[in-house]
């Protein structure tokens, strides 16, 4: 009998670890794709014999299908069960991403962008529901930890492998991959994510309304932050965007605190845990996506460098946020996440403040070390504050956490972009010599000061271990 124990526990421990390799590889090639579109957008322009701004919206269709769709199948997940919606959205994906690589025009392109979308909020928003109920609470940060260094990986190599794939074969060739990768990934995740029984399948309905109000209000609101910088900050497609946003998602708002099954459990929230990590993440994002946009100005505009000595540049701060993602959640899993989460955003803060000390004339060791500050602030941050949000919710109510981090991230990086483009447009603005300097350097201390109220939050959430 106790030879049998032991068995079944390494049984146990060996199968945890493919269902970390399925939700990996899905989170792995959902992050490359998010950013392996955006190298390409030149191509895709000068081979359709088309405008930027159709262009442009492949990249942006997708940024709303996902986020919009994030807390609707994280619900349906609690639901339905996590395993039926996450291996589904593989499907999903990879039938789209075979019709983006057959695309015959822009239109075309976009549509099947907006549906490869659909897969991956199926995907994004159950993954971390599955690895919390599939590893120990004792080894959740590093569980989660490991995902990040996933995502973080997909960002990094997004950019050259689809600038290799593009010059090496087709633009076509980036959307075909996924299909040998996602068919893999479905296939570990049939074999090994466990199915679960969803405790409330029964006694709690679907709420269909709240899901539209909430998917069309959060489509309004991060169509307006993500266009204002291009079609005016006080245009009046841009105020009917926040007129739509606050009408929509005041409504939604209303209805869940009414309905007996509501698509957003607000009880969530009163939790100090929950919502000071869910505020913390969108401002992590709010930082991160601020350097994202604005260093390659700096670099590209600003210095000069060529679009291979900039991206070997960029690449110092997700390399380092891939290696101490995995080490800071499993640190969490010892000493509790409060600690690591301030420290991470502390450090964060102190990246963004050196990188706004960058001059026209900085070498490139003082541009890589503050890169790899900032990336050490988020490496440190993100899986501990993943993991005290995931651990906060009930059992049943993983997935719609699964799909609140997610809204999070995503909310946060359009933040970000919209932000920073606001402060360098502005200061922009001004004539003179160095003003692109100037808007570069004003952005990222704004984005040091975002990162010091996270550090706040962080550190008032609750006890130490939390």
């Amino acid at each position: 009998m106790e030879r049998q124990n032991v068995l079944t526990a390494e049984t146990s421990s060996t199968h945890k670890w493919w269902v970390f390799l399925a939700v990996g590889i899905g989170t792995f090639m959902s992050a490359l794709d998010g950013s392996v579109v955006n190298t390409i957008l030149p191509v895709l322009r000068s081979y359709f014999n088309s405008d930027v701004e159709s262009v442009e919206w492949a990249v942006v269709i997708y940024l709303l299908v996902v986020s919009s769709l994030l807390l609707t199948f994280g619900r349906l997940g609690d639901l339905r069960g996590h395993k039926g919606v996450y291996t589904g959205g593989f499907l999903v994906f990879i039938t789209a991403s075979a019709a983006c690589g057959l695309a015959p025009t822009v239109a075309v392109l976009v549509a099947a962008r907006a549906i490869q979308a659909i897969g991956a909020a199926m995907l994004f928003a159950n993954s971390p529901a599955i690895l919390i109920r599939s590893f120990p609470p004792q080894q959740r940060g590093q569980a989660l930890g490991l995902q990040s260094m996933m995502t973080y990986l997909g960002l990094t190599i997004g950019p050259s492998l689809g600038g290799w794939l593009t010059q090496s074969i087709s633009w076509r060739a980036v959307f075909y991959i996924n299909v040998p990768v996602g068919l893999l990934a479905f296939i570990l995740s049939l074999v090994f994510v466990p199915a679960e029984k969803p405790a409330e399948a029964n006694t709690e309905r679907f709420d269909l309304s709240g899901a539209f109000l909430f998917s069309a209000g959060l489509v309004a609101l991060l169509l307006g932050l993500n266009q204002g910088h291009a079609w005016g900050w006080t245009s009046p497609a841009i105020l009917a965007c926040a007129a739509a946003a606050v009408i929509l998602l005041g409504g939604f708002l209303r209805m869940e605190m009414r309905t007996p099954s509501p698509m957003l459990d607000l009880s969530l929230f009163s939790q100090r845990v929950f919502s000071a990590s869910t505020a913390s993440a969108i401002l992590n994002y709010v930082c991160l996506y601020s350097v994202f946009f604005l260093m390659p100005f700096y670099l590209l505009q600003g210095r000069g460098l060529s679009p291979a000595q900039a991206g070997l540049l960029l690449t110092a701060q997700p390399i380092v946020m891939a290696i101490v993602a995995p080490i800071s959640g499993a640190l969490s899993d010892r000493i509790g996440s409060r600690l690591l989460s301030t420290l991470g955003m502390l450090v964060m803060s102190a990246g963004l403040f050196l990188l706004s000390t960058l001059k026209p004339d900085s070498a490139n060791t003082a541009i890589v070390a503050g890169l790899a500050i900032t990336g050490l602030g988020t490496g440190i941050f993100i899986s501990p504050n993943t993991s005290a949000l995931m651990g906060s919710a009930p059992r049943q109510r993983q997935g719609i956490a699964s799909g609140i981090l997610a809204t999070a991230r995503n909310v946060g990086m359009v933040l970000g972009v919209g932000l920073a483009g606001a402060v360098l447009t502005s200061v922009m603005v001004r004539t003179g010599e160095n003003t692109l300097f100037s808007g570069v350097h004003t952005g990222l201390l704004v984005g040091a000061g975002v990162a010091l109220a996270g550090a706040l939050i962080s550190s008032m959430r609750g006890s130490m271990k939390s």
